[in-house]
């Protein structure tokens, strides 16, 4: 007779299991953030090569002190919209030889204003987003964390650079976010920034009972930080008006953002634009 194969205790079996199933506690994502990149209608590209020759390079270098630590090289580099002065064909492709060649990070990006044409519409670079992320507006998952890229339609009719994020935008981000594990960190990335949401109400109420942990925006073009009902926004700086792009570090414990310049090689120091916080998310999300 046979004896019967071994089998491992139930236990055992959960263990593993879990092991495999939930991310090691000591799971660290960095990334690096910019917008507002305003490649010229004739593709005038240089004023991006400081800042992708820095980002390739910054792995290794010591965070300021109150941060500690080293910056771990980056999953990839999240640009908020504006890639373009107006969406021409030589603006795109200078743009996307930048990050496909230049860079050695891999590149997301969303549409901003001036990437729709403004009053002379074009579907140049809103095609290109969809060839390279399926849709204009996606998401992606990196080491445990969601990210929610979303495209929200601009008026130009407005003649205003503060507005509304579009019903559509709100209804992909409550549509994303109730697929979501409850308590998987979520970050939700917008061209618009805080100060520019002129309907800040509504898009916090889309993130009921989601843990999202930050809310990324350009459209300003300078870095900044905010907090609007109880949720984190970070302002992502601009290679056109600053020298500076943002490192976002996200632990299982601990959520930092601080900008980079370039040029002089030193981070910044103002506290109005370092984001260093706890987590999970500190404020009620009921």
């Amino acid at each position: 007779m046979n004896p019967k194969p071994w089998q491992p205790p139930l236990a055992a079996v959960v263990l593993c299991f879990l092991a495999l199933s939930v991310p090691a506690a000591d799971t660290t994502l960095t990334f690096y953030g910019w917008s507002d990149q305003h490649v010229t209608t004739e593709g005038k590209a240089d004023h991006l090569l400081p800042a992708i020759d820095a980002m390739n390079t910054l792995a290794g270098t010591p965070y300021p002190d109150h941060i500690s630590g080293k910056v771990d090289p980056p999953a990839f580099v999240f640009g908020c919209g504006d890639i373009s002065e107006w969406p021409t064909n030589a603006a795109k492709d200078a743009y996307n030889d930048a990050i496909t060649k230049r860079l050695k990070i891999p590149a997301y990006d969303i549409i901003g204003n001036h990437d729709e044409g403004g009053k002379s519409p074009s579907q140049t670079v809103k095609k290109w987003i969809i060839q390279r992320h399926r849709s204009l507006s996606y998401t992606f998952d990196q080491s445990g964390v969601r990210f929610i890229a979303v495209f929200s339609p601009y008026d130009e009719t407005l003649d205003n650079p503060a507005q509304a994020i579009h019903k559509d935008a709100l209804a992909f981000i409550r549509d994303q976010l109730a697929k979501t594990p409850k308590n998987q960190p979520v970050v939700i990335a917008l061209h618009q920034c805080l100060d520019s949401i002129t309907n800040r109400d509504e898009l916090v109420a889309a993130f009921k009972g989601a843990n999202v942990i930050l809310v990324l925006g350009g459209h300003y073009h300078k870095a900044t930080v905010g907090e609007y009902g109880g949720f984190r926004f970070l302002q992502l700086p601009s290679p056109q008006s600053t020298t500076q792009f943002t490192v976002i570090r996200i632990t299982p414990t601990r959520l930092t953002a601080i900008p980079y310049n370039y040029k002089t090689k030193h981070w910044i120091d103002d506290s109005k634009v370092i984001l260093d916080t706890g987590l999970p998310q500190i404020t009620n999300n009921k």
